[in-house]
């Protein structure tokens, strides 16, 4: 086995992404306070071409040393904006047809795994505080929480893995062909 030079990946320019077909997905950072974990997901972002990142609360924004630092220049890539409140980023969503989803742990979520998503609507996925999780008032107003299911003695996953998770299974579910 060899691995592949960066040239021979054949990704997408970055103005070739900007105009490029999007994932119908877009995560919202509700007070993430670690500007490493907002690259990330920004990085994220980029790789499964998804529709915006929205940017709430005490969540930095770009430009930002840090944020580069993990997003490579994926947040110039990547459509985004700020909400000084998440519960406006959330009804925004909502009146432009999105279901929003609280990635989190409550009375009535569903398991990643048991998760079905139609390929016909848009979603939202909100990733909340590092160590609060998403705000109850902001999963009050959401469609749906999704579990992801853990087996160790931790109770939570680290804000970038978690989003990693759930972008993954949203994105292999919402999109039929590359």
């Amino acid at each position: 086995m060899r691995k592949l030079k960066v040239t021979e990946l054949k990704r997408l320019t970055a103005d070739e992404y900007r105009t490029s077909a999007k994932t119908p997905l877009t995560v919202v950072l509700d007070h993430v306070r670690s500007l490493n974990n907002v690259g990330s997901v920004f990085r994220t972002a980029d790789a499964f071409r998804l529709e915006a990142v929205y940017l709430c609360g005490i969540t930095a924004t770009p430009p930002n040393v840090e944020i580069h630092k993990t997003a490579l220049g994926a947040e110039e890539t990547v459509e985004w904006r700020y909400f000084d409140d998440t519960l406006e980023a959330v009804r925004s969503l909502k009146q432009q047809g999105y279901i929003v989803c609280a990635i989190e742990q409550a009375e009535g979520s569903v398991s990643l795994e048991n998760l079905l998503l139609e390929t016909d609507k848009k979603y939202a996925l909100i990733i909340g505080h590092e160590v609060k999780g998403v705000q109850q008032a902001v999963v009050d107003e959401c469609d749906i929480c999704i579990e992801i299911p853990q087996f160790g003695s931790k109770h939570s996953l680290n804000v970038a893995v978690a989003a990693g998770i759930a972008i993954w299974e949203t994105r292999k579910q919402l999109i039929i062909d590359n």
